[in-house]
C-alpha cells in the first residue's frame, strides 16, 4: 500500500462545514503525490448574513492550513466565492496575507475554466436558492460570462440534501435545460455530486461541462505546475 503524503504538492482546502461532497470528489480527482487538508469554516445557510459569517472566520482556518505546510490554500465554496463581483479578490487577499501562502478560490478555477473554452454564454444549474443563483450570474456577467438561462433547487445550507441528489438527476436537468446558443454548461456547487455526470452529460449535449470540484482541481494543479490530469472528468481536464 502507497500512503499520499503530498510530496509532490499539499492543497489546503477551506471548506464550508456542511459539505459531504467535496473532500471525497476531489482526493479521488488527485494524481499521486497530490494530497488534500482540509478546514472547515462554519456555514448554517446559503442566506446572505451567514456567508459573511462563514467568510468572518477565513483567518483562522487558513493560518490552520499554513501550519500544514501546504503549498496552496483554496476558498472552496462556489455561493460565497461569486457573492459579488470582487469580492472572492477580497478572500484571497486576506488569505495570503495572514498566511503568506499563496491563494485562490473556487471562482477562480470556474471563470479560467470558461476563458479556456472561450464559453460567453452558458447554462447555470445549482442546488441553490434563488438569491444565490441571482449573485452567480451577476458575478459571471462581471467576467464577461452570460448565463442564458437558470435553475436551482431551493436548498439551502443542508448539505444532506445537496448530496441527496442523484447524479442522473443533474444529468437530467442540465440535458433539459441546454440552450441552443450556449458554448457550456455550469453546475454550479462544491457539495453535489456533479462530477459523476460529467462524461455522460457531455455526450448529450456536445458542449463543455464544468462543475465546481472539477474545476478547482483543474486550476489548483495547474496552478501548481502539475500536468497529469485525471481522466473520466470531462473535456476541462483533456490537456
Amino acid at each position: 500500500m502507497t500512503v499520499n503524503y503530498g510530496d509532490r504538492a499539499r492543497i489546503g482546502m477551506l471548506l464550508p462545514s456542511v459539505n459531504r461532497a467535496a473532500e471525497p470528489q476531489i482526493s479521488e480527482m488527485l494524481p499521486d503525490g497530490v494530497s488534500l487538508h482540509t478546514t472547515r469554516l462554519r456555514l448554517l445557510s446559503s442566506k446572505e448574513e451567514h456567508i459573511n459569517e462563514m467568510v468572518d472566520d477565513v483567518e483562522r482556518g487558513a493560518v490552520m492550513l499554513a501550519d500544514a505546510d501546504v503549498d496552496l490554500i483554496v476558498f472552496h465554496c462556489t455561493a460565497a466565492s461569486m457573492f459579488a463581483p470582487g469580492f472572492d479578490d477580497g478572500i484571497i487577499e486576506r488569505i495570503e496575507k495572514a498566511t503568506g501562502k499563496p491563494a485562490t478560490s473556487t471562482s477562480k478555477g470556474c471563470v479560467e475554466a470558461f476563458e479556456k473554452f472561450d464559453a460567453k454564454k452558458i447554462t447555470l444549474t445549482t442546488p441553490y436558492i434563488q438569491s444565490t443563483n441571482d449573485r452567480e450570474v451577476v458575478f459571471l456577467k462581471s467576467h464577461g460570462v452570460d448565463v442564458l438561462s437558470e435553475t436551482g433547487l431551493g436548498i439551502t445550507g443542508d448539505g444532506g440534501a445537496m448530496l441527496a441528489v442523484e447524479p442522473e438527476e443533474w444529468h437530467r436537468r442540465v440535458k433539459d435545460q441546454d440552450e441552443p446558443d450556449s458554448q457550456a454548461a455550469f453546475l454550479s456547487c462544491t457539495a453535489i455530486r456533479a462530477v459523476e455526470a460529467i462524461d455522460a452529460i457531455e455526450a448529450d449535449i456536445g458542449k463543455p461541462v464544468v462543475t465546481s470540484n472539477q474545476a478547482m482541481v483543474w486550476h489548483a494543479l495547474k496552478k501548481l505546475g502539475i500536468d497529469d490530469m485525471p481522466t473520466g472528468y470531462g473535456r476541462l481536464m483533456e490537456v
